[in-house]
């Protein structure tokens, strides 16, 4: 073993050194060789002969010496190059290969050399038998395992037969397996040894590395591998590192287009940014990657919706087109690119100077690529892709017309096999669409239909583009039966929203907004899949929002689509108009308070799963929290990379807390494990009470829901009446008109329900539940505010019922199964009247406040007082883990451009809605917010119901006290007074019942009437159980 009869160097060692070792083995070792150290070692041993071993011993001396004979016609095969000397050595090795049978300890050896010199005959076109070469070294390598310590010896020789067999045959599969040898081979070559030096070099690795990346793209997974293993031959410093990298990220691009797997499309932007980083200013191949990383941004921004990848990939453009002026010769590519970025901007945010300078790019670039330019096919649709844009939008004939005419010529230039051709055919059939529902021209919605099939039948049946064609196909039959009103056209558009919609390869943003267009012209031109079309965005909805790991960026999600703010009311409206009542309630809790449903499923008790199977609760409890943690790590992240690391982190733990689900649903007791409850489920809402929402359906205990119509009041009613609340509530006037015309007209119809249908008893408990507009009106506090004919007043809401709101059914349901864990009751009141410069007006009324509160506390129960400067953030989230009720006197901020930001007013930092939110405190029974704004919802998504008090009742608190709007701290003493006195009466008992709360509010405002002022004893509300 030889090698290729290099002298590697010269050993001299004279008689007296050899002899002092004695009997003693050692080792011998070569000197360095231009500046390496030769991998070769001999081991030096004495040895006895017997008689015994006297044969074996002749059999080995003619192997040795027909093996040195080979060598040394080897030798002089390699110096003289003489057929005659290559053919004598092979002789020779293959005369020693036939004295070591497979049992021989040398025969790997014996293979070792004669393949190599055969190999060396291959090269230098002496001999042909490549295959036969190449199976006498995998031979020898099978006898060779892992651990043997010729290995990377024989992976190499290996190596080599495979890249010169692919240098003179191009053989693709020898190129792939030749790399794949590599990558097991270095790692186990250590630096600084001449066999790394020749493994690593040009010739070594490098060949098959450029090999590697001449290979077409590959998209199997196979394919990918592949490139993987390139990329770790390549690391960093490597001088072929940024064509690895790019190789990879381009093979991933396009299986995402292929199939939509978004894991791909964000591996290829990780290794994009890796790939920009290594090109400092002025590297000729910036521009190139600039666009490829901004091109995987868009991509990213049209499967997740996120506005910093496209803001980040506009951004990329425009410096990728400040490197290619005009005169480059790839400037009407970063022209078209840049085009492409700010019309999808435009479709996001219809700022007009978006398109108008897309165009102007769009024409720019198609005059440097004339007739016969390989990329003039691109450009033509591009520009028509603008000016239809802006057809859209300004509705101008020239544009739609020229669009057209754009569209057609570049589909000529792109021929049957063009990858982009279904594009072109789908953009174009669109256009034609728009012009027939000007023109009523049937040949135009005709040729639409048919170039949306012809691109359906192009793609595969789970090509993420095959959306496009379905939701040009349904906007085709919709303009057919706009204009013939023919159903079958209205029940084809139908057929292809419920496939563009539901396409699994295609981002959620798209399929939602297909989705609610679904549900625009159902409704509009009432089809029966109306309900269908509900539930499909709702879902699509639900999904979408849990791909995003923080709260914020989930509301920011939900809050991006126009229109569907009043989803849920909507859905359930249409299912009281199909008299689906039941069906009415489960949407609108599927719908409502969306972003604490999706957030509560990590927090859901699983002591019935514990007792039914302790491993799966195990599981599923685990990754809860790391579900949690995740989210928590990415929401303070703002660096882009690490952002994106961290959203796949989320993604992945994500993926397995969803398989966790999934197992457990496969139990037949929990079959609906965290889906949306049906009203079987809903009715447990109504234990101890009744409940109704906007659409005032009323939820008995048992029986069917029970649907109230208000004739009275219209939507725009009731935004007028808010704002007339929020004037009166400042001025204190106008209060009596306004409460009376909730009565009237709201409340007045569903007590009469109440009260002659459902006979329910007076001072019975009622939970409202109000939903979109009717969030921002008092509904507890509604009364008549007439007297009898015996002088007698007519009773209020208030007196017939005790009322409390939730911000959903489940919410409620959430909390009284958390009421079956027994607790040691402890009481802390937190109280902050000195917030500090710019925080707030101080609070004189706090202390004594706190010290009312204290002396009303049963002393049965640990009391703690936190005031002055205790009362810090952190000393707040330690009171509120560490104790069951909670009573907080402070300033409260409701933040209405960014809710989750909405604050209580410590001494130091702020005790944010978030920081609440990001606790998990199951023992908690009861809050008393007495601070400002601590109810009022999010005014753009009032559905959501995100404001403290639900915060609070979220992170484990059941029963929760807040304030609708300003709380005079003066008077407020006088309700907390009343409030604790009933809620702890007989105060000698000690009992302290969460329970109680909503009760002992009713009484306590009550008592006050004639110490506090009306719209300061209709300020406090009480939400939960």
């Amino acid at each position: 073993m030889l090698g290729s009869g290099e002298v590697i160097g010269k050993l001299e060692l004279s008689w007296d050194d050899l002899l002092n070792h004695g009997d003693e083995p050692f080792n011998l070792s070569f000197p360095s060789v231009r500046g390496v150290h030769p991998s070769l070692a001999l081991k030096v041993a004495t040895v006895h002969a017997c008689d015994d071993a006297l044969s074996d011993s002749l059999i080995d001396c003619k192997i040795a010496r027909d093996t040195d004979a080979g060598h040394a016609r080897f030798a002089k095969y390699m110096i003289r190059r003489r057929v005659s000397h290559l053919k004598a050595a092979v002789q020779h090795f293959q005369l020693v290969l036939d004295q070591c049978p497979v049992s021989h300890p040398d025969h790997a050896a014996a293979l070792t050399n004669l393949a190599w010199a055969r190999l060396q005959g291959y090269i230098r076109n002496d001999l042909q038998d490549i295959d036969g070469i190449t199976s006498l070294f995998r031979e020898a390598l099978a006898l060779r395992p892992q651990r043997h310590p010729d290995h990377p010896l024989s992976l190499y020789n290996l190596t080599e037969a495979l890249t010169w067999r692919h240098n003179k045959e191009s053989t693709a599969a020898d190129i792939r397996e030749a790399a794949q040898l590599y990558h097991e081979l270095l790692p186990l070559c250590p630096g600084g040894i001449y066999f790394r030096s020749i493994a690593a070099g040009e010739n070594g690795v490098g060949y098959v590395i450029g090999g590697c990346n001449n290979l077409p793209i590959d998209t199997s997974e196979e394919g990918i591998c592949l490139r993987r293993v390139v990329l770790e031959l390549c690391p960093p410093g490597h001088q072929c590192r940024l064509s690895a990298l790019d190789n990879l990220s381009q093979v991933l691009i396009t299986r995402f287009t292929q199939r939509g797997n978004i894991d791909d499309l964000d591996e290829s932007i990780r290794f994009l940014r890796e790939a920009v980083s290594l090109c400092p200013e002025g590297h000729s191949d910036s521009a190139y990657y600039l666009n490829e990383l901004a091109y995987s941004l868009k991509l990213r921004f049209g499967h997740q919706g996120k506005p910093n990848d496209l803001d980040e990939a506009i951004s990329l453009y425009e410096e990728a087109l400040r490197l290619r002026p005009v005169g480059h010769e790839y400037c009407d590519t970063s022209l078209d690119n840049l085009g492409l970025a700010l019309i999808t901007r435009f479709n996001k945010r219809k700022d007009i100077d978006d398109i108008t300078r897309a165009i102007s790019l769009h024409r720019e670039a198609l005059t440097l690529c004339p007739l016969g330019d390989p990329r003039r096919d691109t450009t033509l649709h591009n520009l028509a892709l603008a000016l239809d844009t802006r057809y859209d939008k300004l509705d101008l004939s020239e544009d739609l017309n020229e669009a057209i005419d754009l569209y057609r010529e570049s589909l000529r230039l792109r021929r049957l096999n063009h990858p982009e051709r279904h594009v072109t055919l789908d953009n174009l059939s669109s256009a034609l669409c728009s012009r027939f529902t000007h023109t009523q021209k049937n040949e135009d919605v005709e040729e639409a239909i048919t170039l949306c099939q012809e691109s359906l039948a192009a793609l595969p049946s789970l090509h993420p583009e095959r959306y496009f064609s379905y939701a040009w196909l349904q906007q085709a039959y919709i303009s057919c039966y706009q204009i013939q009103h023919s159903p079958a056209d209205l029940s084809l558009a139908v057929d292809n929203f419920r496939l563009a919609s539901g396409h699994p390869t295609q981002g959620f943003p798209r399929r939602i907004t297909t989705a609610l267009r679904w549900v625009a012209e159902v409704e509009s031109h009432q089809h029966d899949s109306a309900l269908e079309a509900y539930q499909v965005c709702l879902e699509l909805f639900d999904n979408h929002v849990m791909t995003r790991s923080s709260i914020i960026s989930r509301r920011e999600a939900a809050t991006a689509f126009r229109g569907a703010q009043s989803l849920p009311v909507d859905a359930a409206s249409c299912a009281i108009r199909l008299d689906n009542l039941r069906r009415a309630v489960e949407l609108m809790e599927q719908g409502r308070g969306q972003q604490w449903s999706l957030a509560s499923r990590l927090k859901t008790p699983a002591e019935d799963l514990e007792s039914a199977n302790p491993k799966l609760a195990h599981n599923y409890l685990e990754l809860s929290k790391l579900v949690s943690n995740a989210a928590q790590s990415s929401a303070i992240i703002t660096e882009r990379a690490s952002a994106d690391q961290a959203a796949t982190k989320y993604r992945k733990v994500m993926e397995r807390w969803e398989a966790a689900v999934a197992e457990i649903r496969n139990l037949q007791a929990f079959s609906r494990f965290l889906l949306p409850p049906l009203y079987a489920d809903l009715q447990a809402a109504a234990r101890h009470g009744r409940q109704y929402s906007c659409s005032a359906i009323i939820v008995p205990t048992s029986g069917e829901p029970h649907h109230v119509p208000l004739p009275s009041i219209a939507l725009a009613d009731l935004r007028t009446l808010k704002d007339r609340f929020t004037r009166a509530i400042r001025h204190a006037t106008d209060l009596i008109v306004l409460l009376r015309i909730v009565w009237d007209e709201i409340m007045l119809p569903i007590v009469n329900v109440l009260e002659n249908v459902l006979k329910l008893k007076r001072r019975s408990r009622i939970w409202l539940c109000p939903t979109a507009a009717f969030t921002s009106i008092p509904l507890h506090a509604a009364h008549p505010f007439q007297t009898r004919a015996d002088r007698s007043k007519e009773p209020c809401l208030e007196d017939l019922y005790i009322c409390s709101y939730t911000p959903t059914l489940s919410a409620l349901i959430r909390s009284r199964q958390m009421m079956k864990r027994c607790v040691t009751s402890s009481f802390v009141a937190i109280g902050q009247g000195q917030p500090g410069a710019g925080k707030g007006k101080a609070l004189s009324a706090v202390d004594s406040e706190l010290e009312l509160v204290h002396k009303l506390v049963p002393v049965t129960a640990t009391h703690t007082t936190i005031s002055g400067d205790a009362a810090t953030r952190a000393g707040a989230l330690e009171a509120l883990e560490g104790n069951t009720w909670v009573h907080l006197a402070c300033h409260g901020k409701q933040d209405p451009a960014q809710p989750y930001n909405s604050h209580f007013v410590m001494r130091d930092e702020h005790l944010t809605l978030l920081d609440i939110m990001d606790k998990h405190i199951p023992h908690a029974e009861f809050a008393f917010l007495s601070a400002c704004h601590t109810a009022v919802g999010d005014e753009e998504t009032p559905d959501e119901v995100i404001h403290l008090a639900a915060g609070l009742q979220f992170s484990g608190f059941k029963s929760v006290v807040g304030t609708l709007w300003e709380v005079d701290d003066a008077v407020a003493k006088h309700v907390i007074e009343a409030f604790y006195t009933y809620m702890f009466h007989p105060k000698e008992v000690g009992v302290m019942d969460p329970t109680k709360a909503a009760w002992a509010l009713n009484r306590a405002t009550h008592a006050v009437k004639t110490q506090v002022p009306l719209e300061q004893r209709m300020v406090f509300i009480h939400i939960g159980v």
